[in-house]
């Protein structure tokens, strides 16, 4: 018996120490914002930590933010294990900046009716016209048919025509500027990876883009995938040399870990959408001004700090213009001034108009979900209005009110005179028993009329005739 349990640990333990390592399935579904990277950050350390030996990325996105993006190939190119890039299901496409991911990947995959491609750069701040184009659609030097076949060596394009350096710069600069440091940097990726440097370019500088079937045969992508499980057998026995070491995989039969995105990244995905952190940080500017103009409430104060802080860290990591963000500022205060200086409604439109320029300026670029919608500005904008207008509106309605109160509105009150003592006279005036003083003599019963106050000694005179 003991022979047979030694036999049979022997052959379980044998059996443990076969068992290849788990592969880590992280799900990137939509636009690749500072949630996604941070996920992908966060899901990579896990890989690591379970001593994974594969991280699959099953991506489906239109593209994203140029921060984000490159902080995930970051990720990648410094893995200690390999990342596979698997867009997938089918119907699904890696566009813009998930191009830039799959050509940084180890392993690129993608799954039959797919597609990618489409990398060039969005264009920000509104320069520009459409890739190889000056503004007004004619060709831009070097991007005819002869500048694309001067080409060297190494890859890199020739300008078929030169700007003089006399000539000034043209508004089309900013854009040319952003597809070439793009280009360069997908070209980089490609001779890393030794796919297809050419079309790389290309995908950049002119926005085309490939099905999964043509990016197989044009060396874009490694493989057609049906599905997790055809991906792991067909990569299983690849090498790689990573970090001055071979790793080979052995994924045939291995275990598939898929990660969902914690609360954290839940939250932070919440947050840093565009609209959302929008309205957190007006939420907390009227949170304040509301404590403000209501000291000792507590909770507006209390709401407004924690949604401004919440707003302001989701706006630090999205791709706002200060230019924006200052004139929304503006706009608040010029709307909080109208409630303090007589500007006959000068400082309350002036404001509202700051206000809406300001949130059309705020988000700078037209990355796809990245972009404020103009009913969302538009109801920001008409509750602001509508605010100014009530609030200057019930202001000028009690400016017209006759005062009901303090020392002023003594001033021509009337009252009964209701008796003498020690040769003083008191009379009540609005249910309140003053002393009073006339030049002309008093009786009780008489009702009189307060002309001045003297301290706490009101200045009479009879309302009729003395008896």
């Amino acid at each position: 018996m003991r022979l047979v349990v030694l036999l049979v640990l022997s052959i379980l333990s044998g059996a443990s120490s076969a068992a290849p390592a788990p592969v880590i399935v992280l799900n990137v579904n939509g636009v690749i914002g500072p949630a996604t990277a941070d996920y992908f950050h966060r899901g990579l350390k896990r890989a690591e930590k379970d001593g994974a030996q594969l991280l699959v990325l099953q991506v489906d996105t239109p593209g994203g933010l140029d921060t984000s993006m490159r902080a995930i190939i970051k990720d990648i190119l410094a893995s200690p294990i390999p990342v596979a890039v698997y867009v997938a299901p089918s119907g699904a496409r890696a566009a813009s900046a998930g191009t830039y991911i799959l050509y940084a990947s180890h392993i690129a995959a993608m799954a039959p009716a797919t597609n990618l491609g489409a990398a060039t750069p969005v264009q920000i701040g509104g320069f520009g016209g459409e890739p190889g184009k000056d503004k007004g659609g004619n060709d831009k030097p070097g991007d005819t048919d002869a500048g694309k076949d001067a080409q060297s060596k190494d890859g890199q394009r020739k300008d078929a025509a030169e700007k003089p350096k006399d000539v000034p710069e043209s508004g089309d600069t900013m854009t040319r500027k952003m597809t070439h440091d793009a280009a360069a940097y997908i070209r980089g990726l490609a001779q890393l990876r030794g796919r297809n440097v050419e079309w790389a370019e290309r995908a950049v500088n002119e926005a085309v883009s490939l099905p999964a079937s043509e990016a197989v045969k044009m060396h874009v992508a490694d493989l057609i995938a049906s599905d997790l499980a055809d991906l792991l057998a067909k990569i299983d026995g690849r090498t790689f040399e990573i970090q001055a070491r071979k790793l080979t995989l052995n994924t045939k039969d291995a275990t598939s870990v898929r990660i969902e995105p914690d609360w954290r990244s839940q939250l932070l995905a919440v947050i840093t959408d565009p609209s959302v952190a929008y309205i957190l940080m007006l939420l907390g500017v009227y949170g304040l001004l509301f404590e403000l103009y209501n000291p000792g409430l507590v909770l507006p104060g209390v709401v407004g700090a924690i949604c401004l802080l919440t707003g302001l860290y989701a706006l630090q990591t999205l791709p706002i213009n200060y230019a924006g963000l200052g004139l929304i500022i503006v706009g608040i205060g010029f709307i909080v001034a109208e409630l303090f200086v007589t500007s006959y409604g000068a400082l309350g439109v002036g404001g509202v108009i700051a206000f809406v320029l300001g949130s059309v300026m705020l988000i700078d670029t037209d990355v796809p979900g990245y972009s404020l919608p103009w009913s969302l500005i538009a109801i920001f904008a008409i509750a602001s209005a509508l605010f100014f207008l009530t609030v200057v509106g019930m202001a000028v309605r009690a400016s017209k009110r006759p005062v009901v109160s303090g020392r002023e509105e003594l001033i021509g009150a009337r009252g009964e005179v209701i008796q003498e003592a020690d040769g003083e006279w008191w009379a009540r005036v609005h249910s309140e028993t003053w002393k009073v003083k006339s030049a002309v003599p008093l009786h009780r019963g008489q009702r009189i009329r307060v002309n001045t106050i003297d301290g706490l000694v009101l200045n009479v005179e009879p309302e009729s005739p003395p008896r």
